[in-house]
């Protein structure tokens, strides 16, 4: 079987969440189990400069106001596949913040984003139609999240599509939602543009139209998939989802097992096992004197490691975090994102030195050491289609505390593996703590809870069979 994905993220090159990792991740799974894997991404600076053995396959010409567009293939180092890239200068090289494929200098979505992504979706499908590489075909077009979703809508659109469908919704809330005057100019037919198609009050929505078109549809969860349907998770497209529940399903993310690895991580000060908790120890001494807390092993280490949005529940751990210090607790944050998020985490490290603290960024490296030298990762989301943290803490030894939504009630088992609390409320989450801070105070059961999370099988190699068995439907 011939799979192409699509998408506009790829770890480590382009990476702003969950998204880069698992298209590191799960192409390459699928290919071990004997398909045959591609990937089209778009041609960002960091892709078009560690693109290796580059080949033209065709000159696309001007399509989109782009001017000229050039579909290249080749390899990128550490990836085992063949990947197009969209070699594009207009839409593509810019200059963004963080390394941000989507936002302009000014932190600001860049104005020409429906048509930038247009132009990855409209590839992607006339590559799967067999139109732009006469060499190879795919029987499986796999379009990841808004930035990919037009892809789908292009193959329906196709008097003779030929090639299967799947759109993988990995966050309902970022829609891809434009000026209904944008999709005159996409090339799509005007018929698209209703409710039954990609119109959505009065824009359009690239995520729809994955949603819309495609042949199956999965998320990353099983459990968001049954959100998804609700208003409370729905953001507004729950009818569409409820209309399309019988080619929903939820296929939970995995875990890259060669760089989530404490037993062979090198970024980390000491590699440990379930059979050797010691490097651990030293792991969490490094990451307290790195943060400028008070050194002991006594006290419950709490981290964050997230972006800081509400839809992380970050205004519920600042609601909680003075009882949190009142029970001995110290909390380590590492993250970026909304100004009053990062400036209250600041605060709150100047107000109570040795006990709180804060780095700002993104830092893969010191990802890993926190996850590493953490008792406790807290990841209290009002929503999480179904998150990467949590899994990566349980491969540590470290003892997730999350809100039992998504992909957390997936993977997070109460009193076996972690702690869970359900209201999206300050007081749950105190309770969480206090319960969890009790359960550290007895060193056996707390170490039965390690050893559990990292005896946990969250590979990619049952989600990978997974979908190739849903290719086939």
């Amino acid at each position: 079987m011939k799979v192409l994905h699509v998408a506009a993220e790829l770890f480590p090159f382009v990476k702003t969440g969950g998204l880069a990792d698992v298209l590191g991740a799960l192409p390459p799974a699928i290919a071990q189990q004997g398909a045959d894997v591609r990937l089209v991404l778009p041609g960002f600076p960091q892709i078009v400069s560690n693109l290796q053995k580059s080949v033209v396959v065709t000159e696309i010409g001007a399509v989109f106001g782009a001017g000229k567009v050039t579909l290249r293939s080749g390899v990128l180092p550490g990836n085992p596949l063949p990947i197009y890239v969209i070699d594009a200068p207009y839409f593509y090289n810019r200059t963004a913040t963080n390394g941000n494929p989507y936002l302009g200098l000014d932190g600001n979505e860049w104005n020409d984003n429906a048509l930038r992504f247009a132009l990855l979706s409209w590839v992607a499908a006339h590559i799967a139609l067999g139109e732009l590489d006469a060499n190879w075909r795919p029987d499986v077009l796999h379009a990841h999240d808004w930035h990919a979703g037009l892809a789908c809508a292009y193959v329906a659109a196709h008097p003779e599509p030929k090639v299967k469908t799947v759109f993988t919704i990995h966050n309902l809330a970022y829609q891809g939602c434009f000026h209904r005057e944008e999709f005159f100019r996409l090339g799509l037919p005007a018929r698209f543009m209703q409710p039954s198609g990609l119109e959505f009050h009065g824009q359009f929505s690239f995520l729809k139209a994955g949603l819309t078109y495609a042949d199956r549809v999965t998320t990353v969860s099983p459990n968001y998939a049954k959100e998804i349907g609700t208003a409370e998770f729905g953001f507004g497209l729950e009818g569409v989802v409820r209309s399309r529940a019988g080619v929903i399903s939820g296929i939970l993310n995995g875990v890259d097992t060669t760089v989530w690895n404490p037993s062979t991580d090198t970024s980390i000060v000491e590699t440990f096992s379930a059979q050797s908790f010691s490097g651990k120890a030293q792991c969490k001494t490094a990451l307290q004197s790195a943060l400028g807390l008070t050194v002991t092993n006594d006290k419950p280490l709490f981290a964050i490691v997230s972006r800081l949005t509400s839809q992380k529940g970050l205004d519920l751990i600042l609601e909680a975090l003075p009882e949190l210090l009142t029970q001995g607790g110290q909390l380590a944050v590492l993250g970026s994102g909304d100004a009053v998020f990062e400036e209250a985490f600041l605060q709150a490290a100047a107000n109570h030195r040795g006990q709180v603290g804060v780095r700002l960024g993104y830092d893969e490296a010191f990802a890993h050491q926190m996850i590493a030298g953490a008792d406790l990762m807290l990841v209290p989301s009002r929503f999480e289609p179904c998150g990467l943290t949590q899994l990566y803490a349980l491969r540590y030894g470290t003892v997730p505390l999350v809100r039992a939504v998504g992909g957390l009630a997936d993977t997070v088992i109460y009193g076996e593996t972690g702690f869970t609390f359900g209201p999206a409320t300050s007081n749950a989450l105190i309770a969480a703590i206090g319960e969890a801070n009790r359960t550290f105070a007895n060193p056996n059961v707390w170490r039965k809870l390690m050893s559990a999370g990292m005896a946990q099988d969250f590979s990619w190699t049952d989600s990978a069979k997974q979908y190739l068995a849903l290719y086939s439907l």
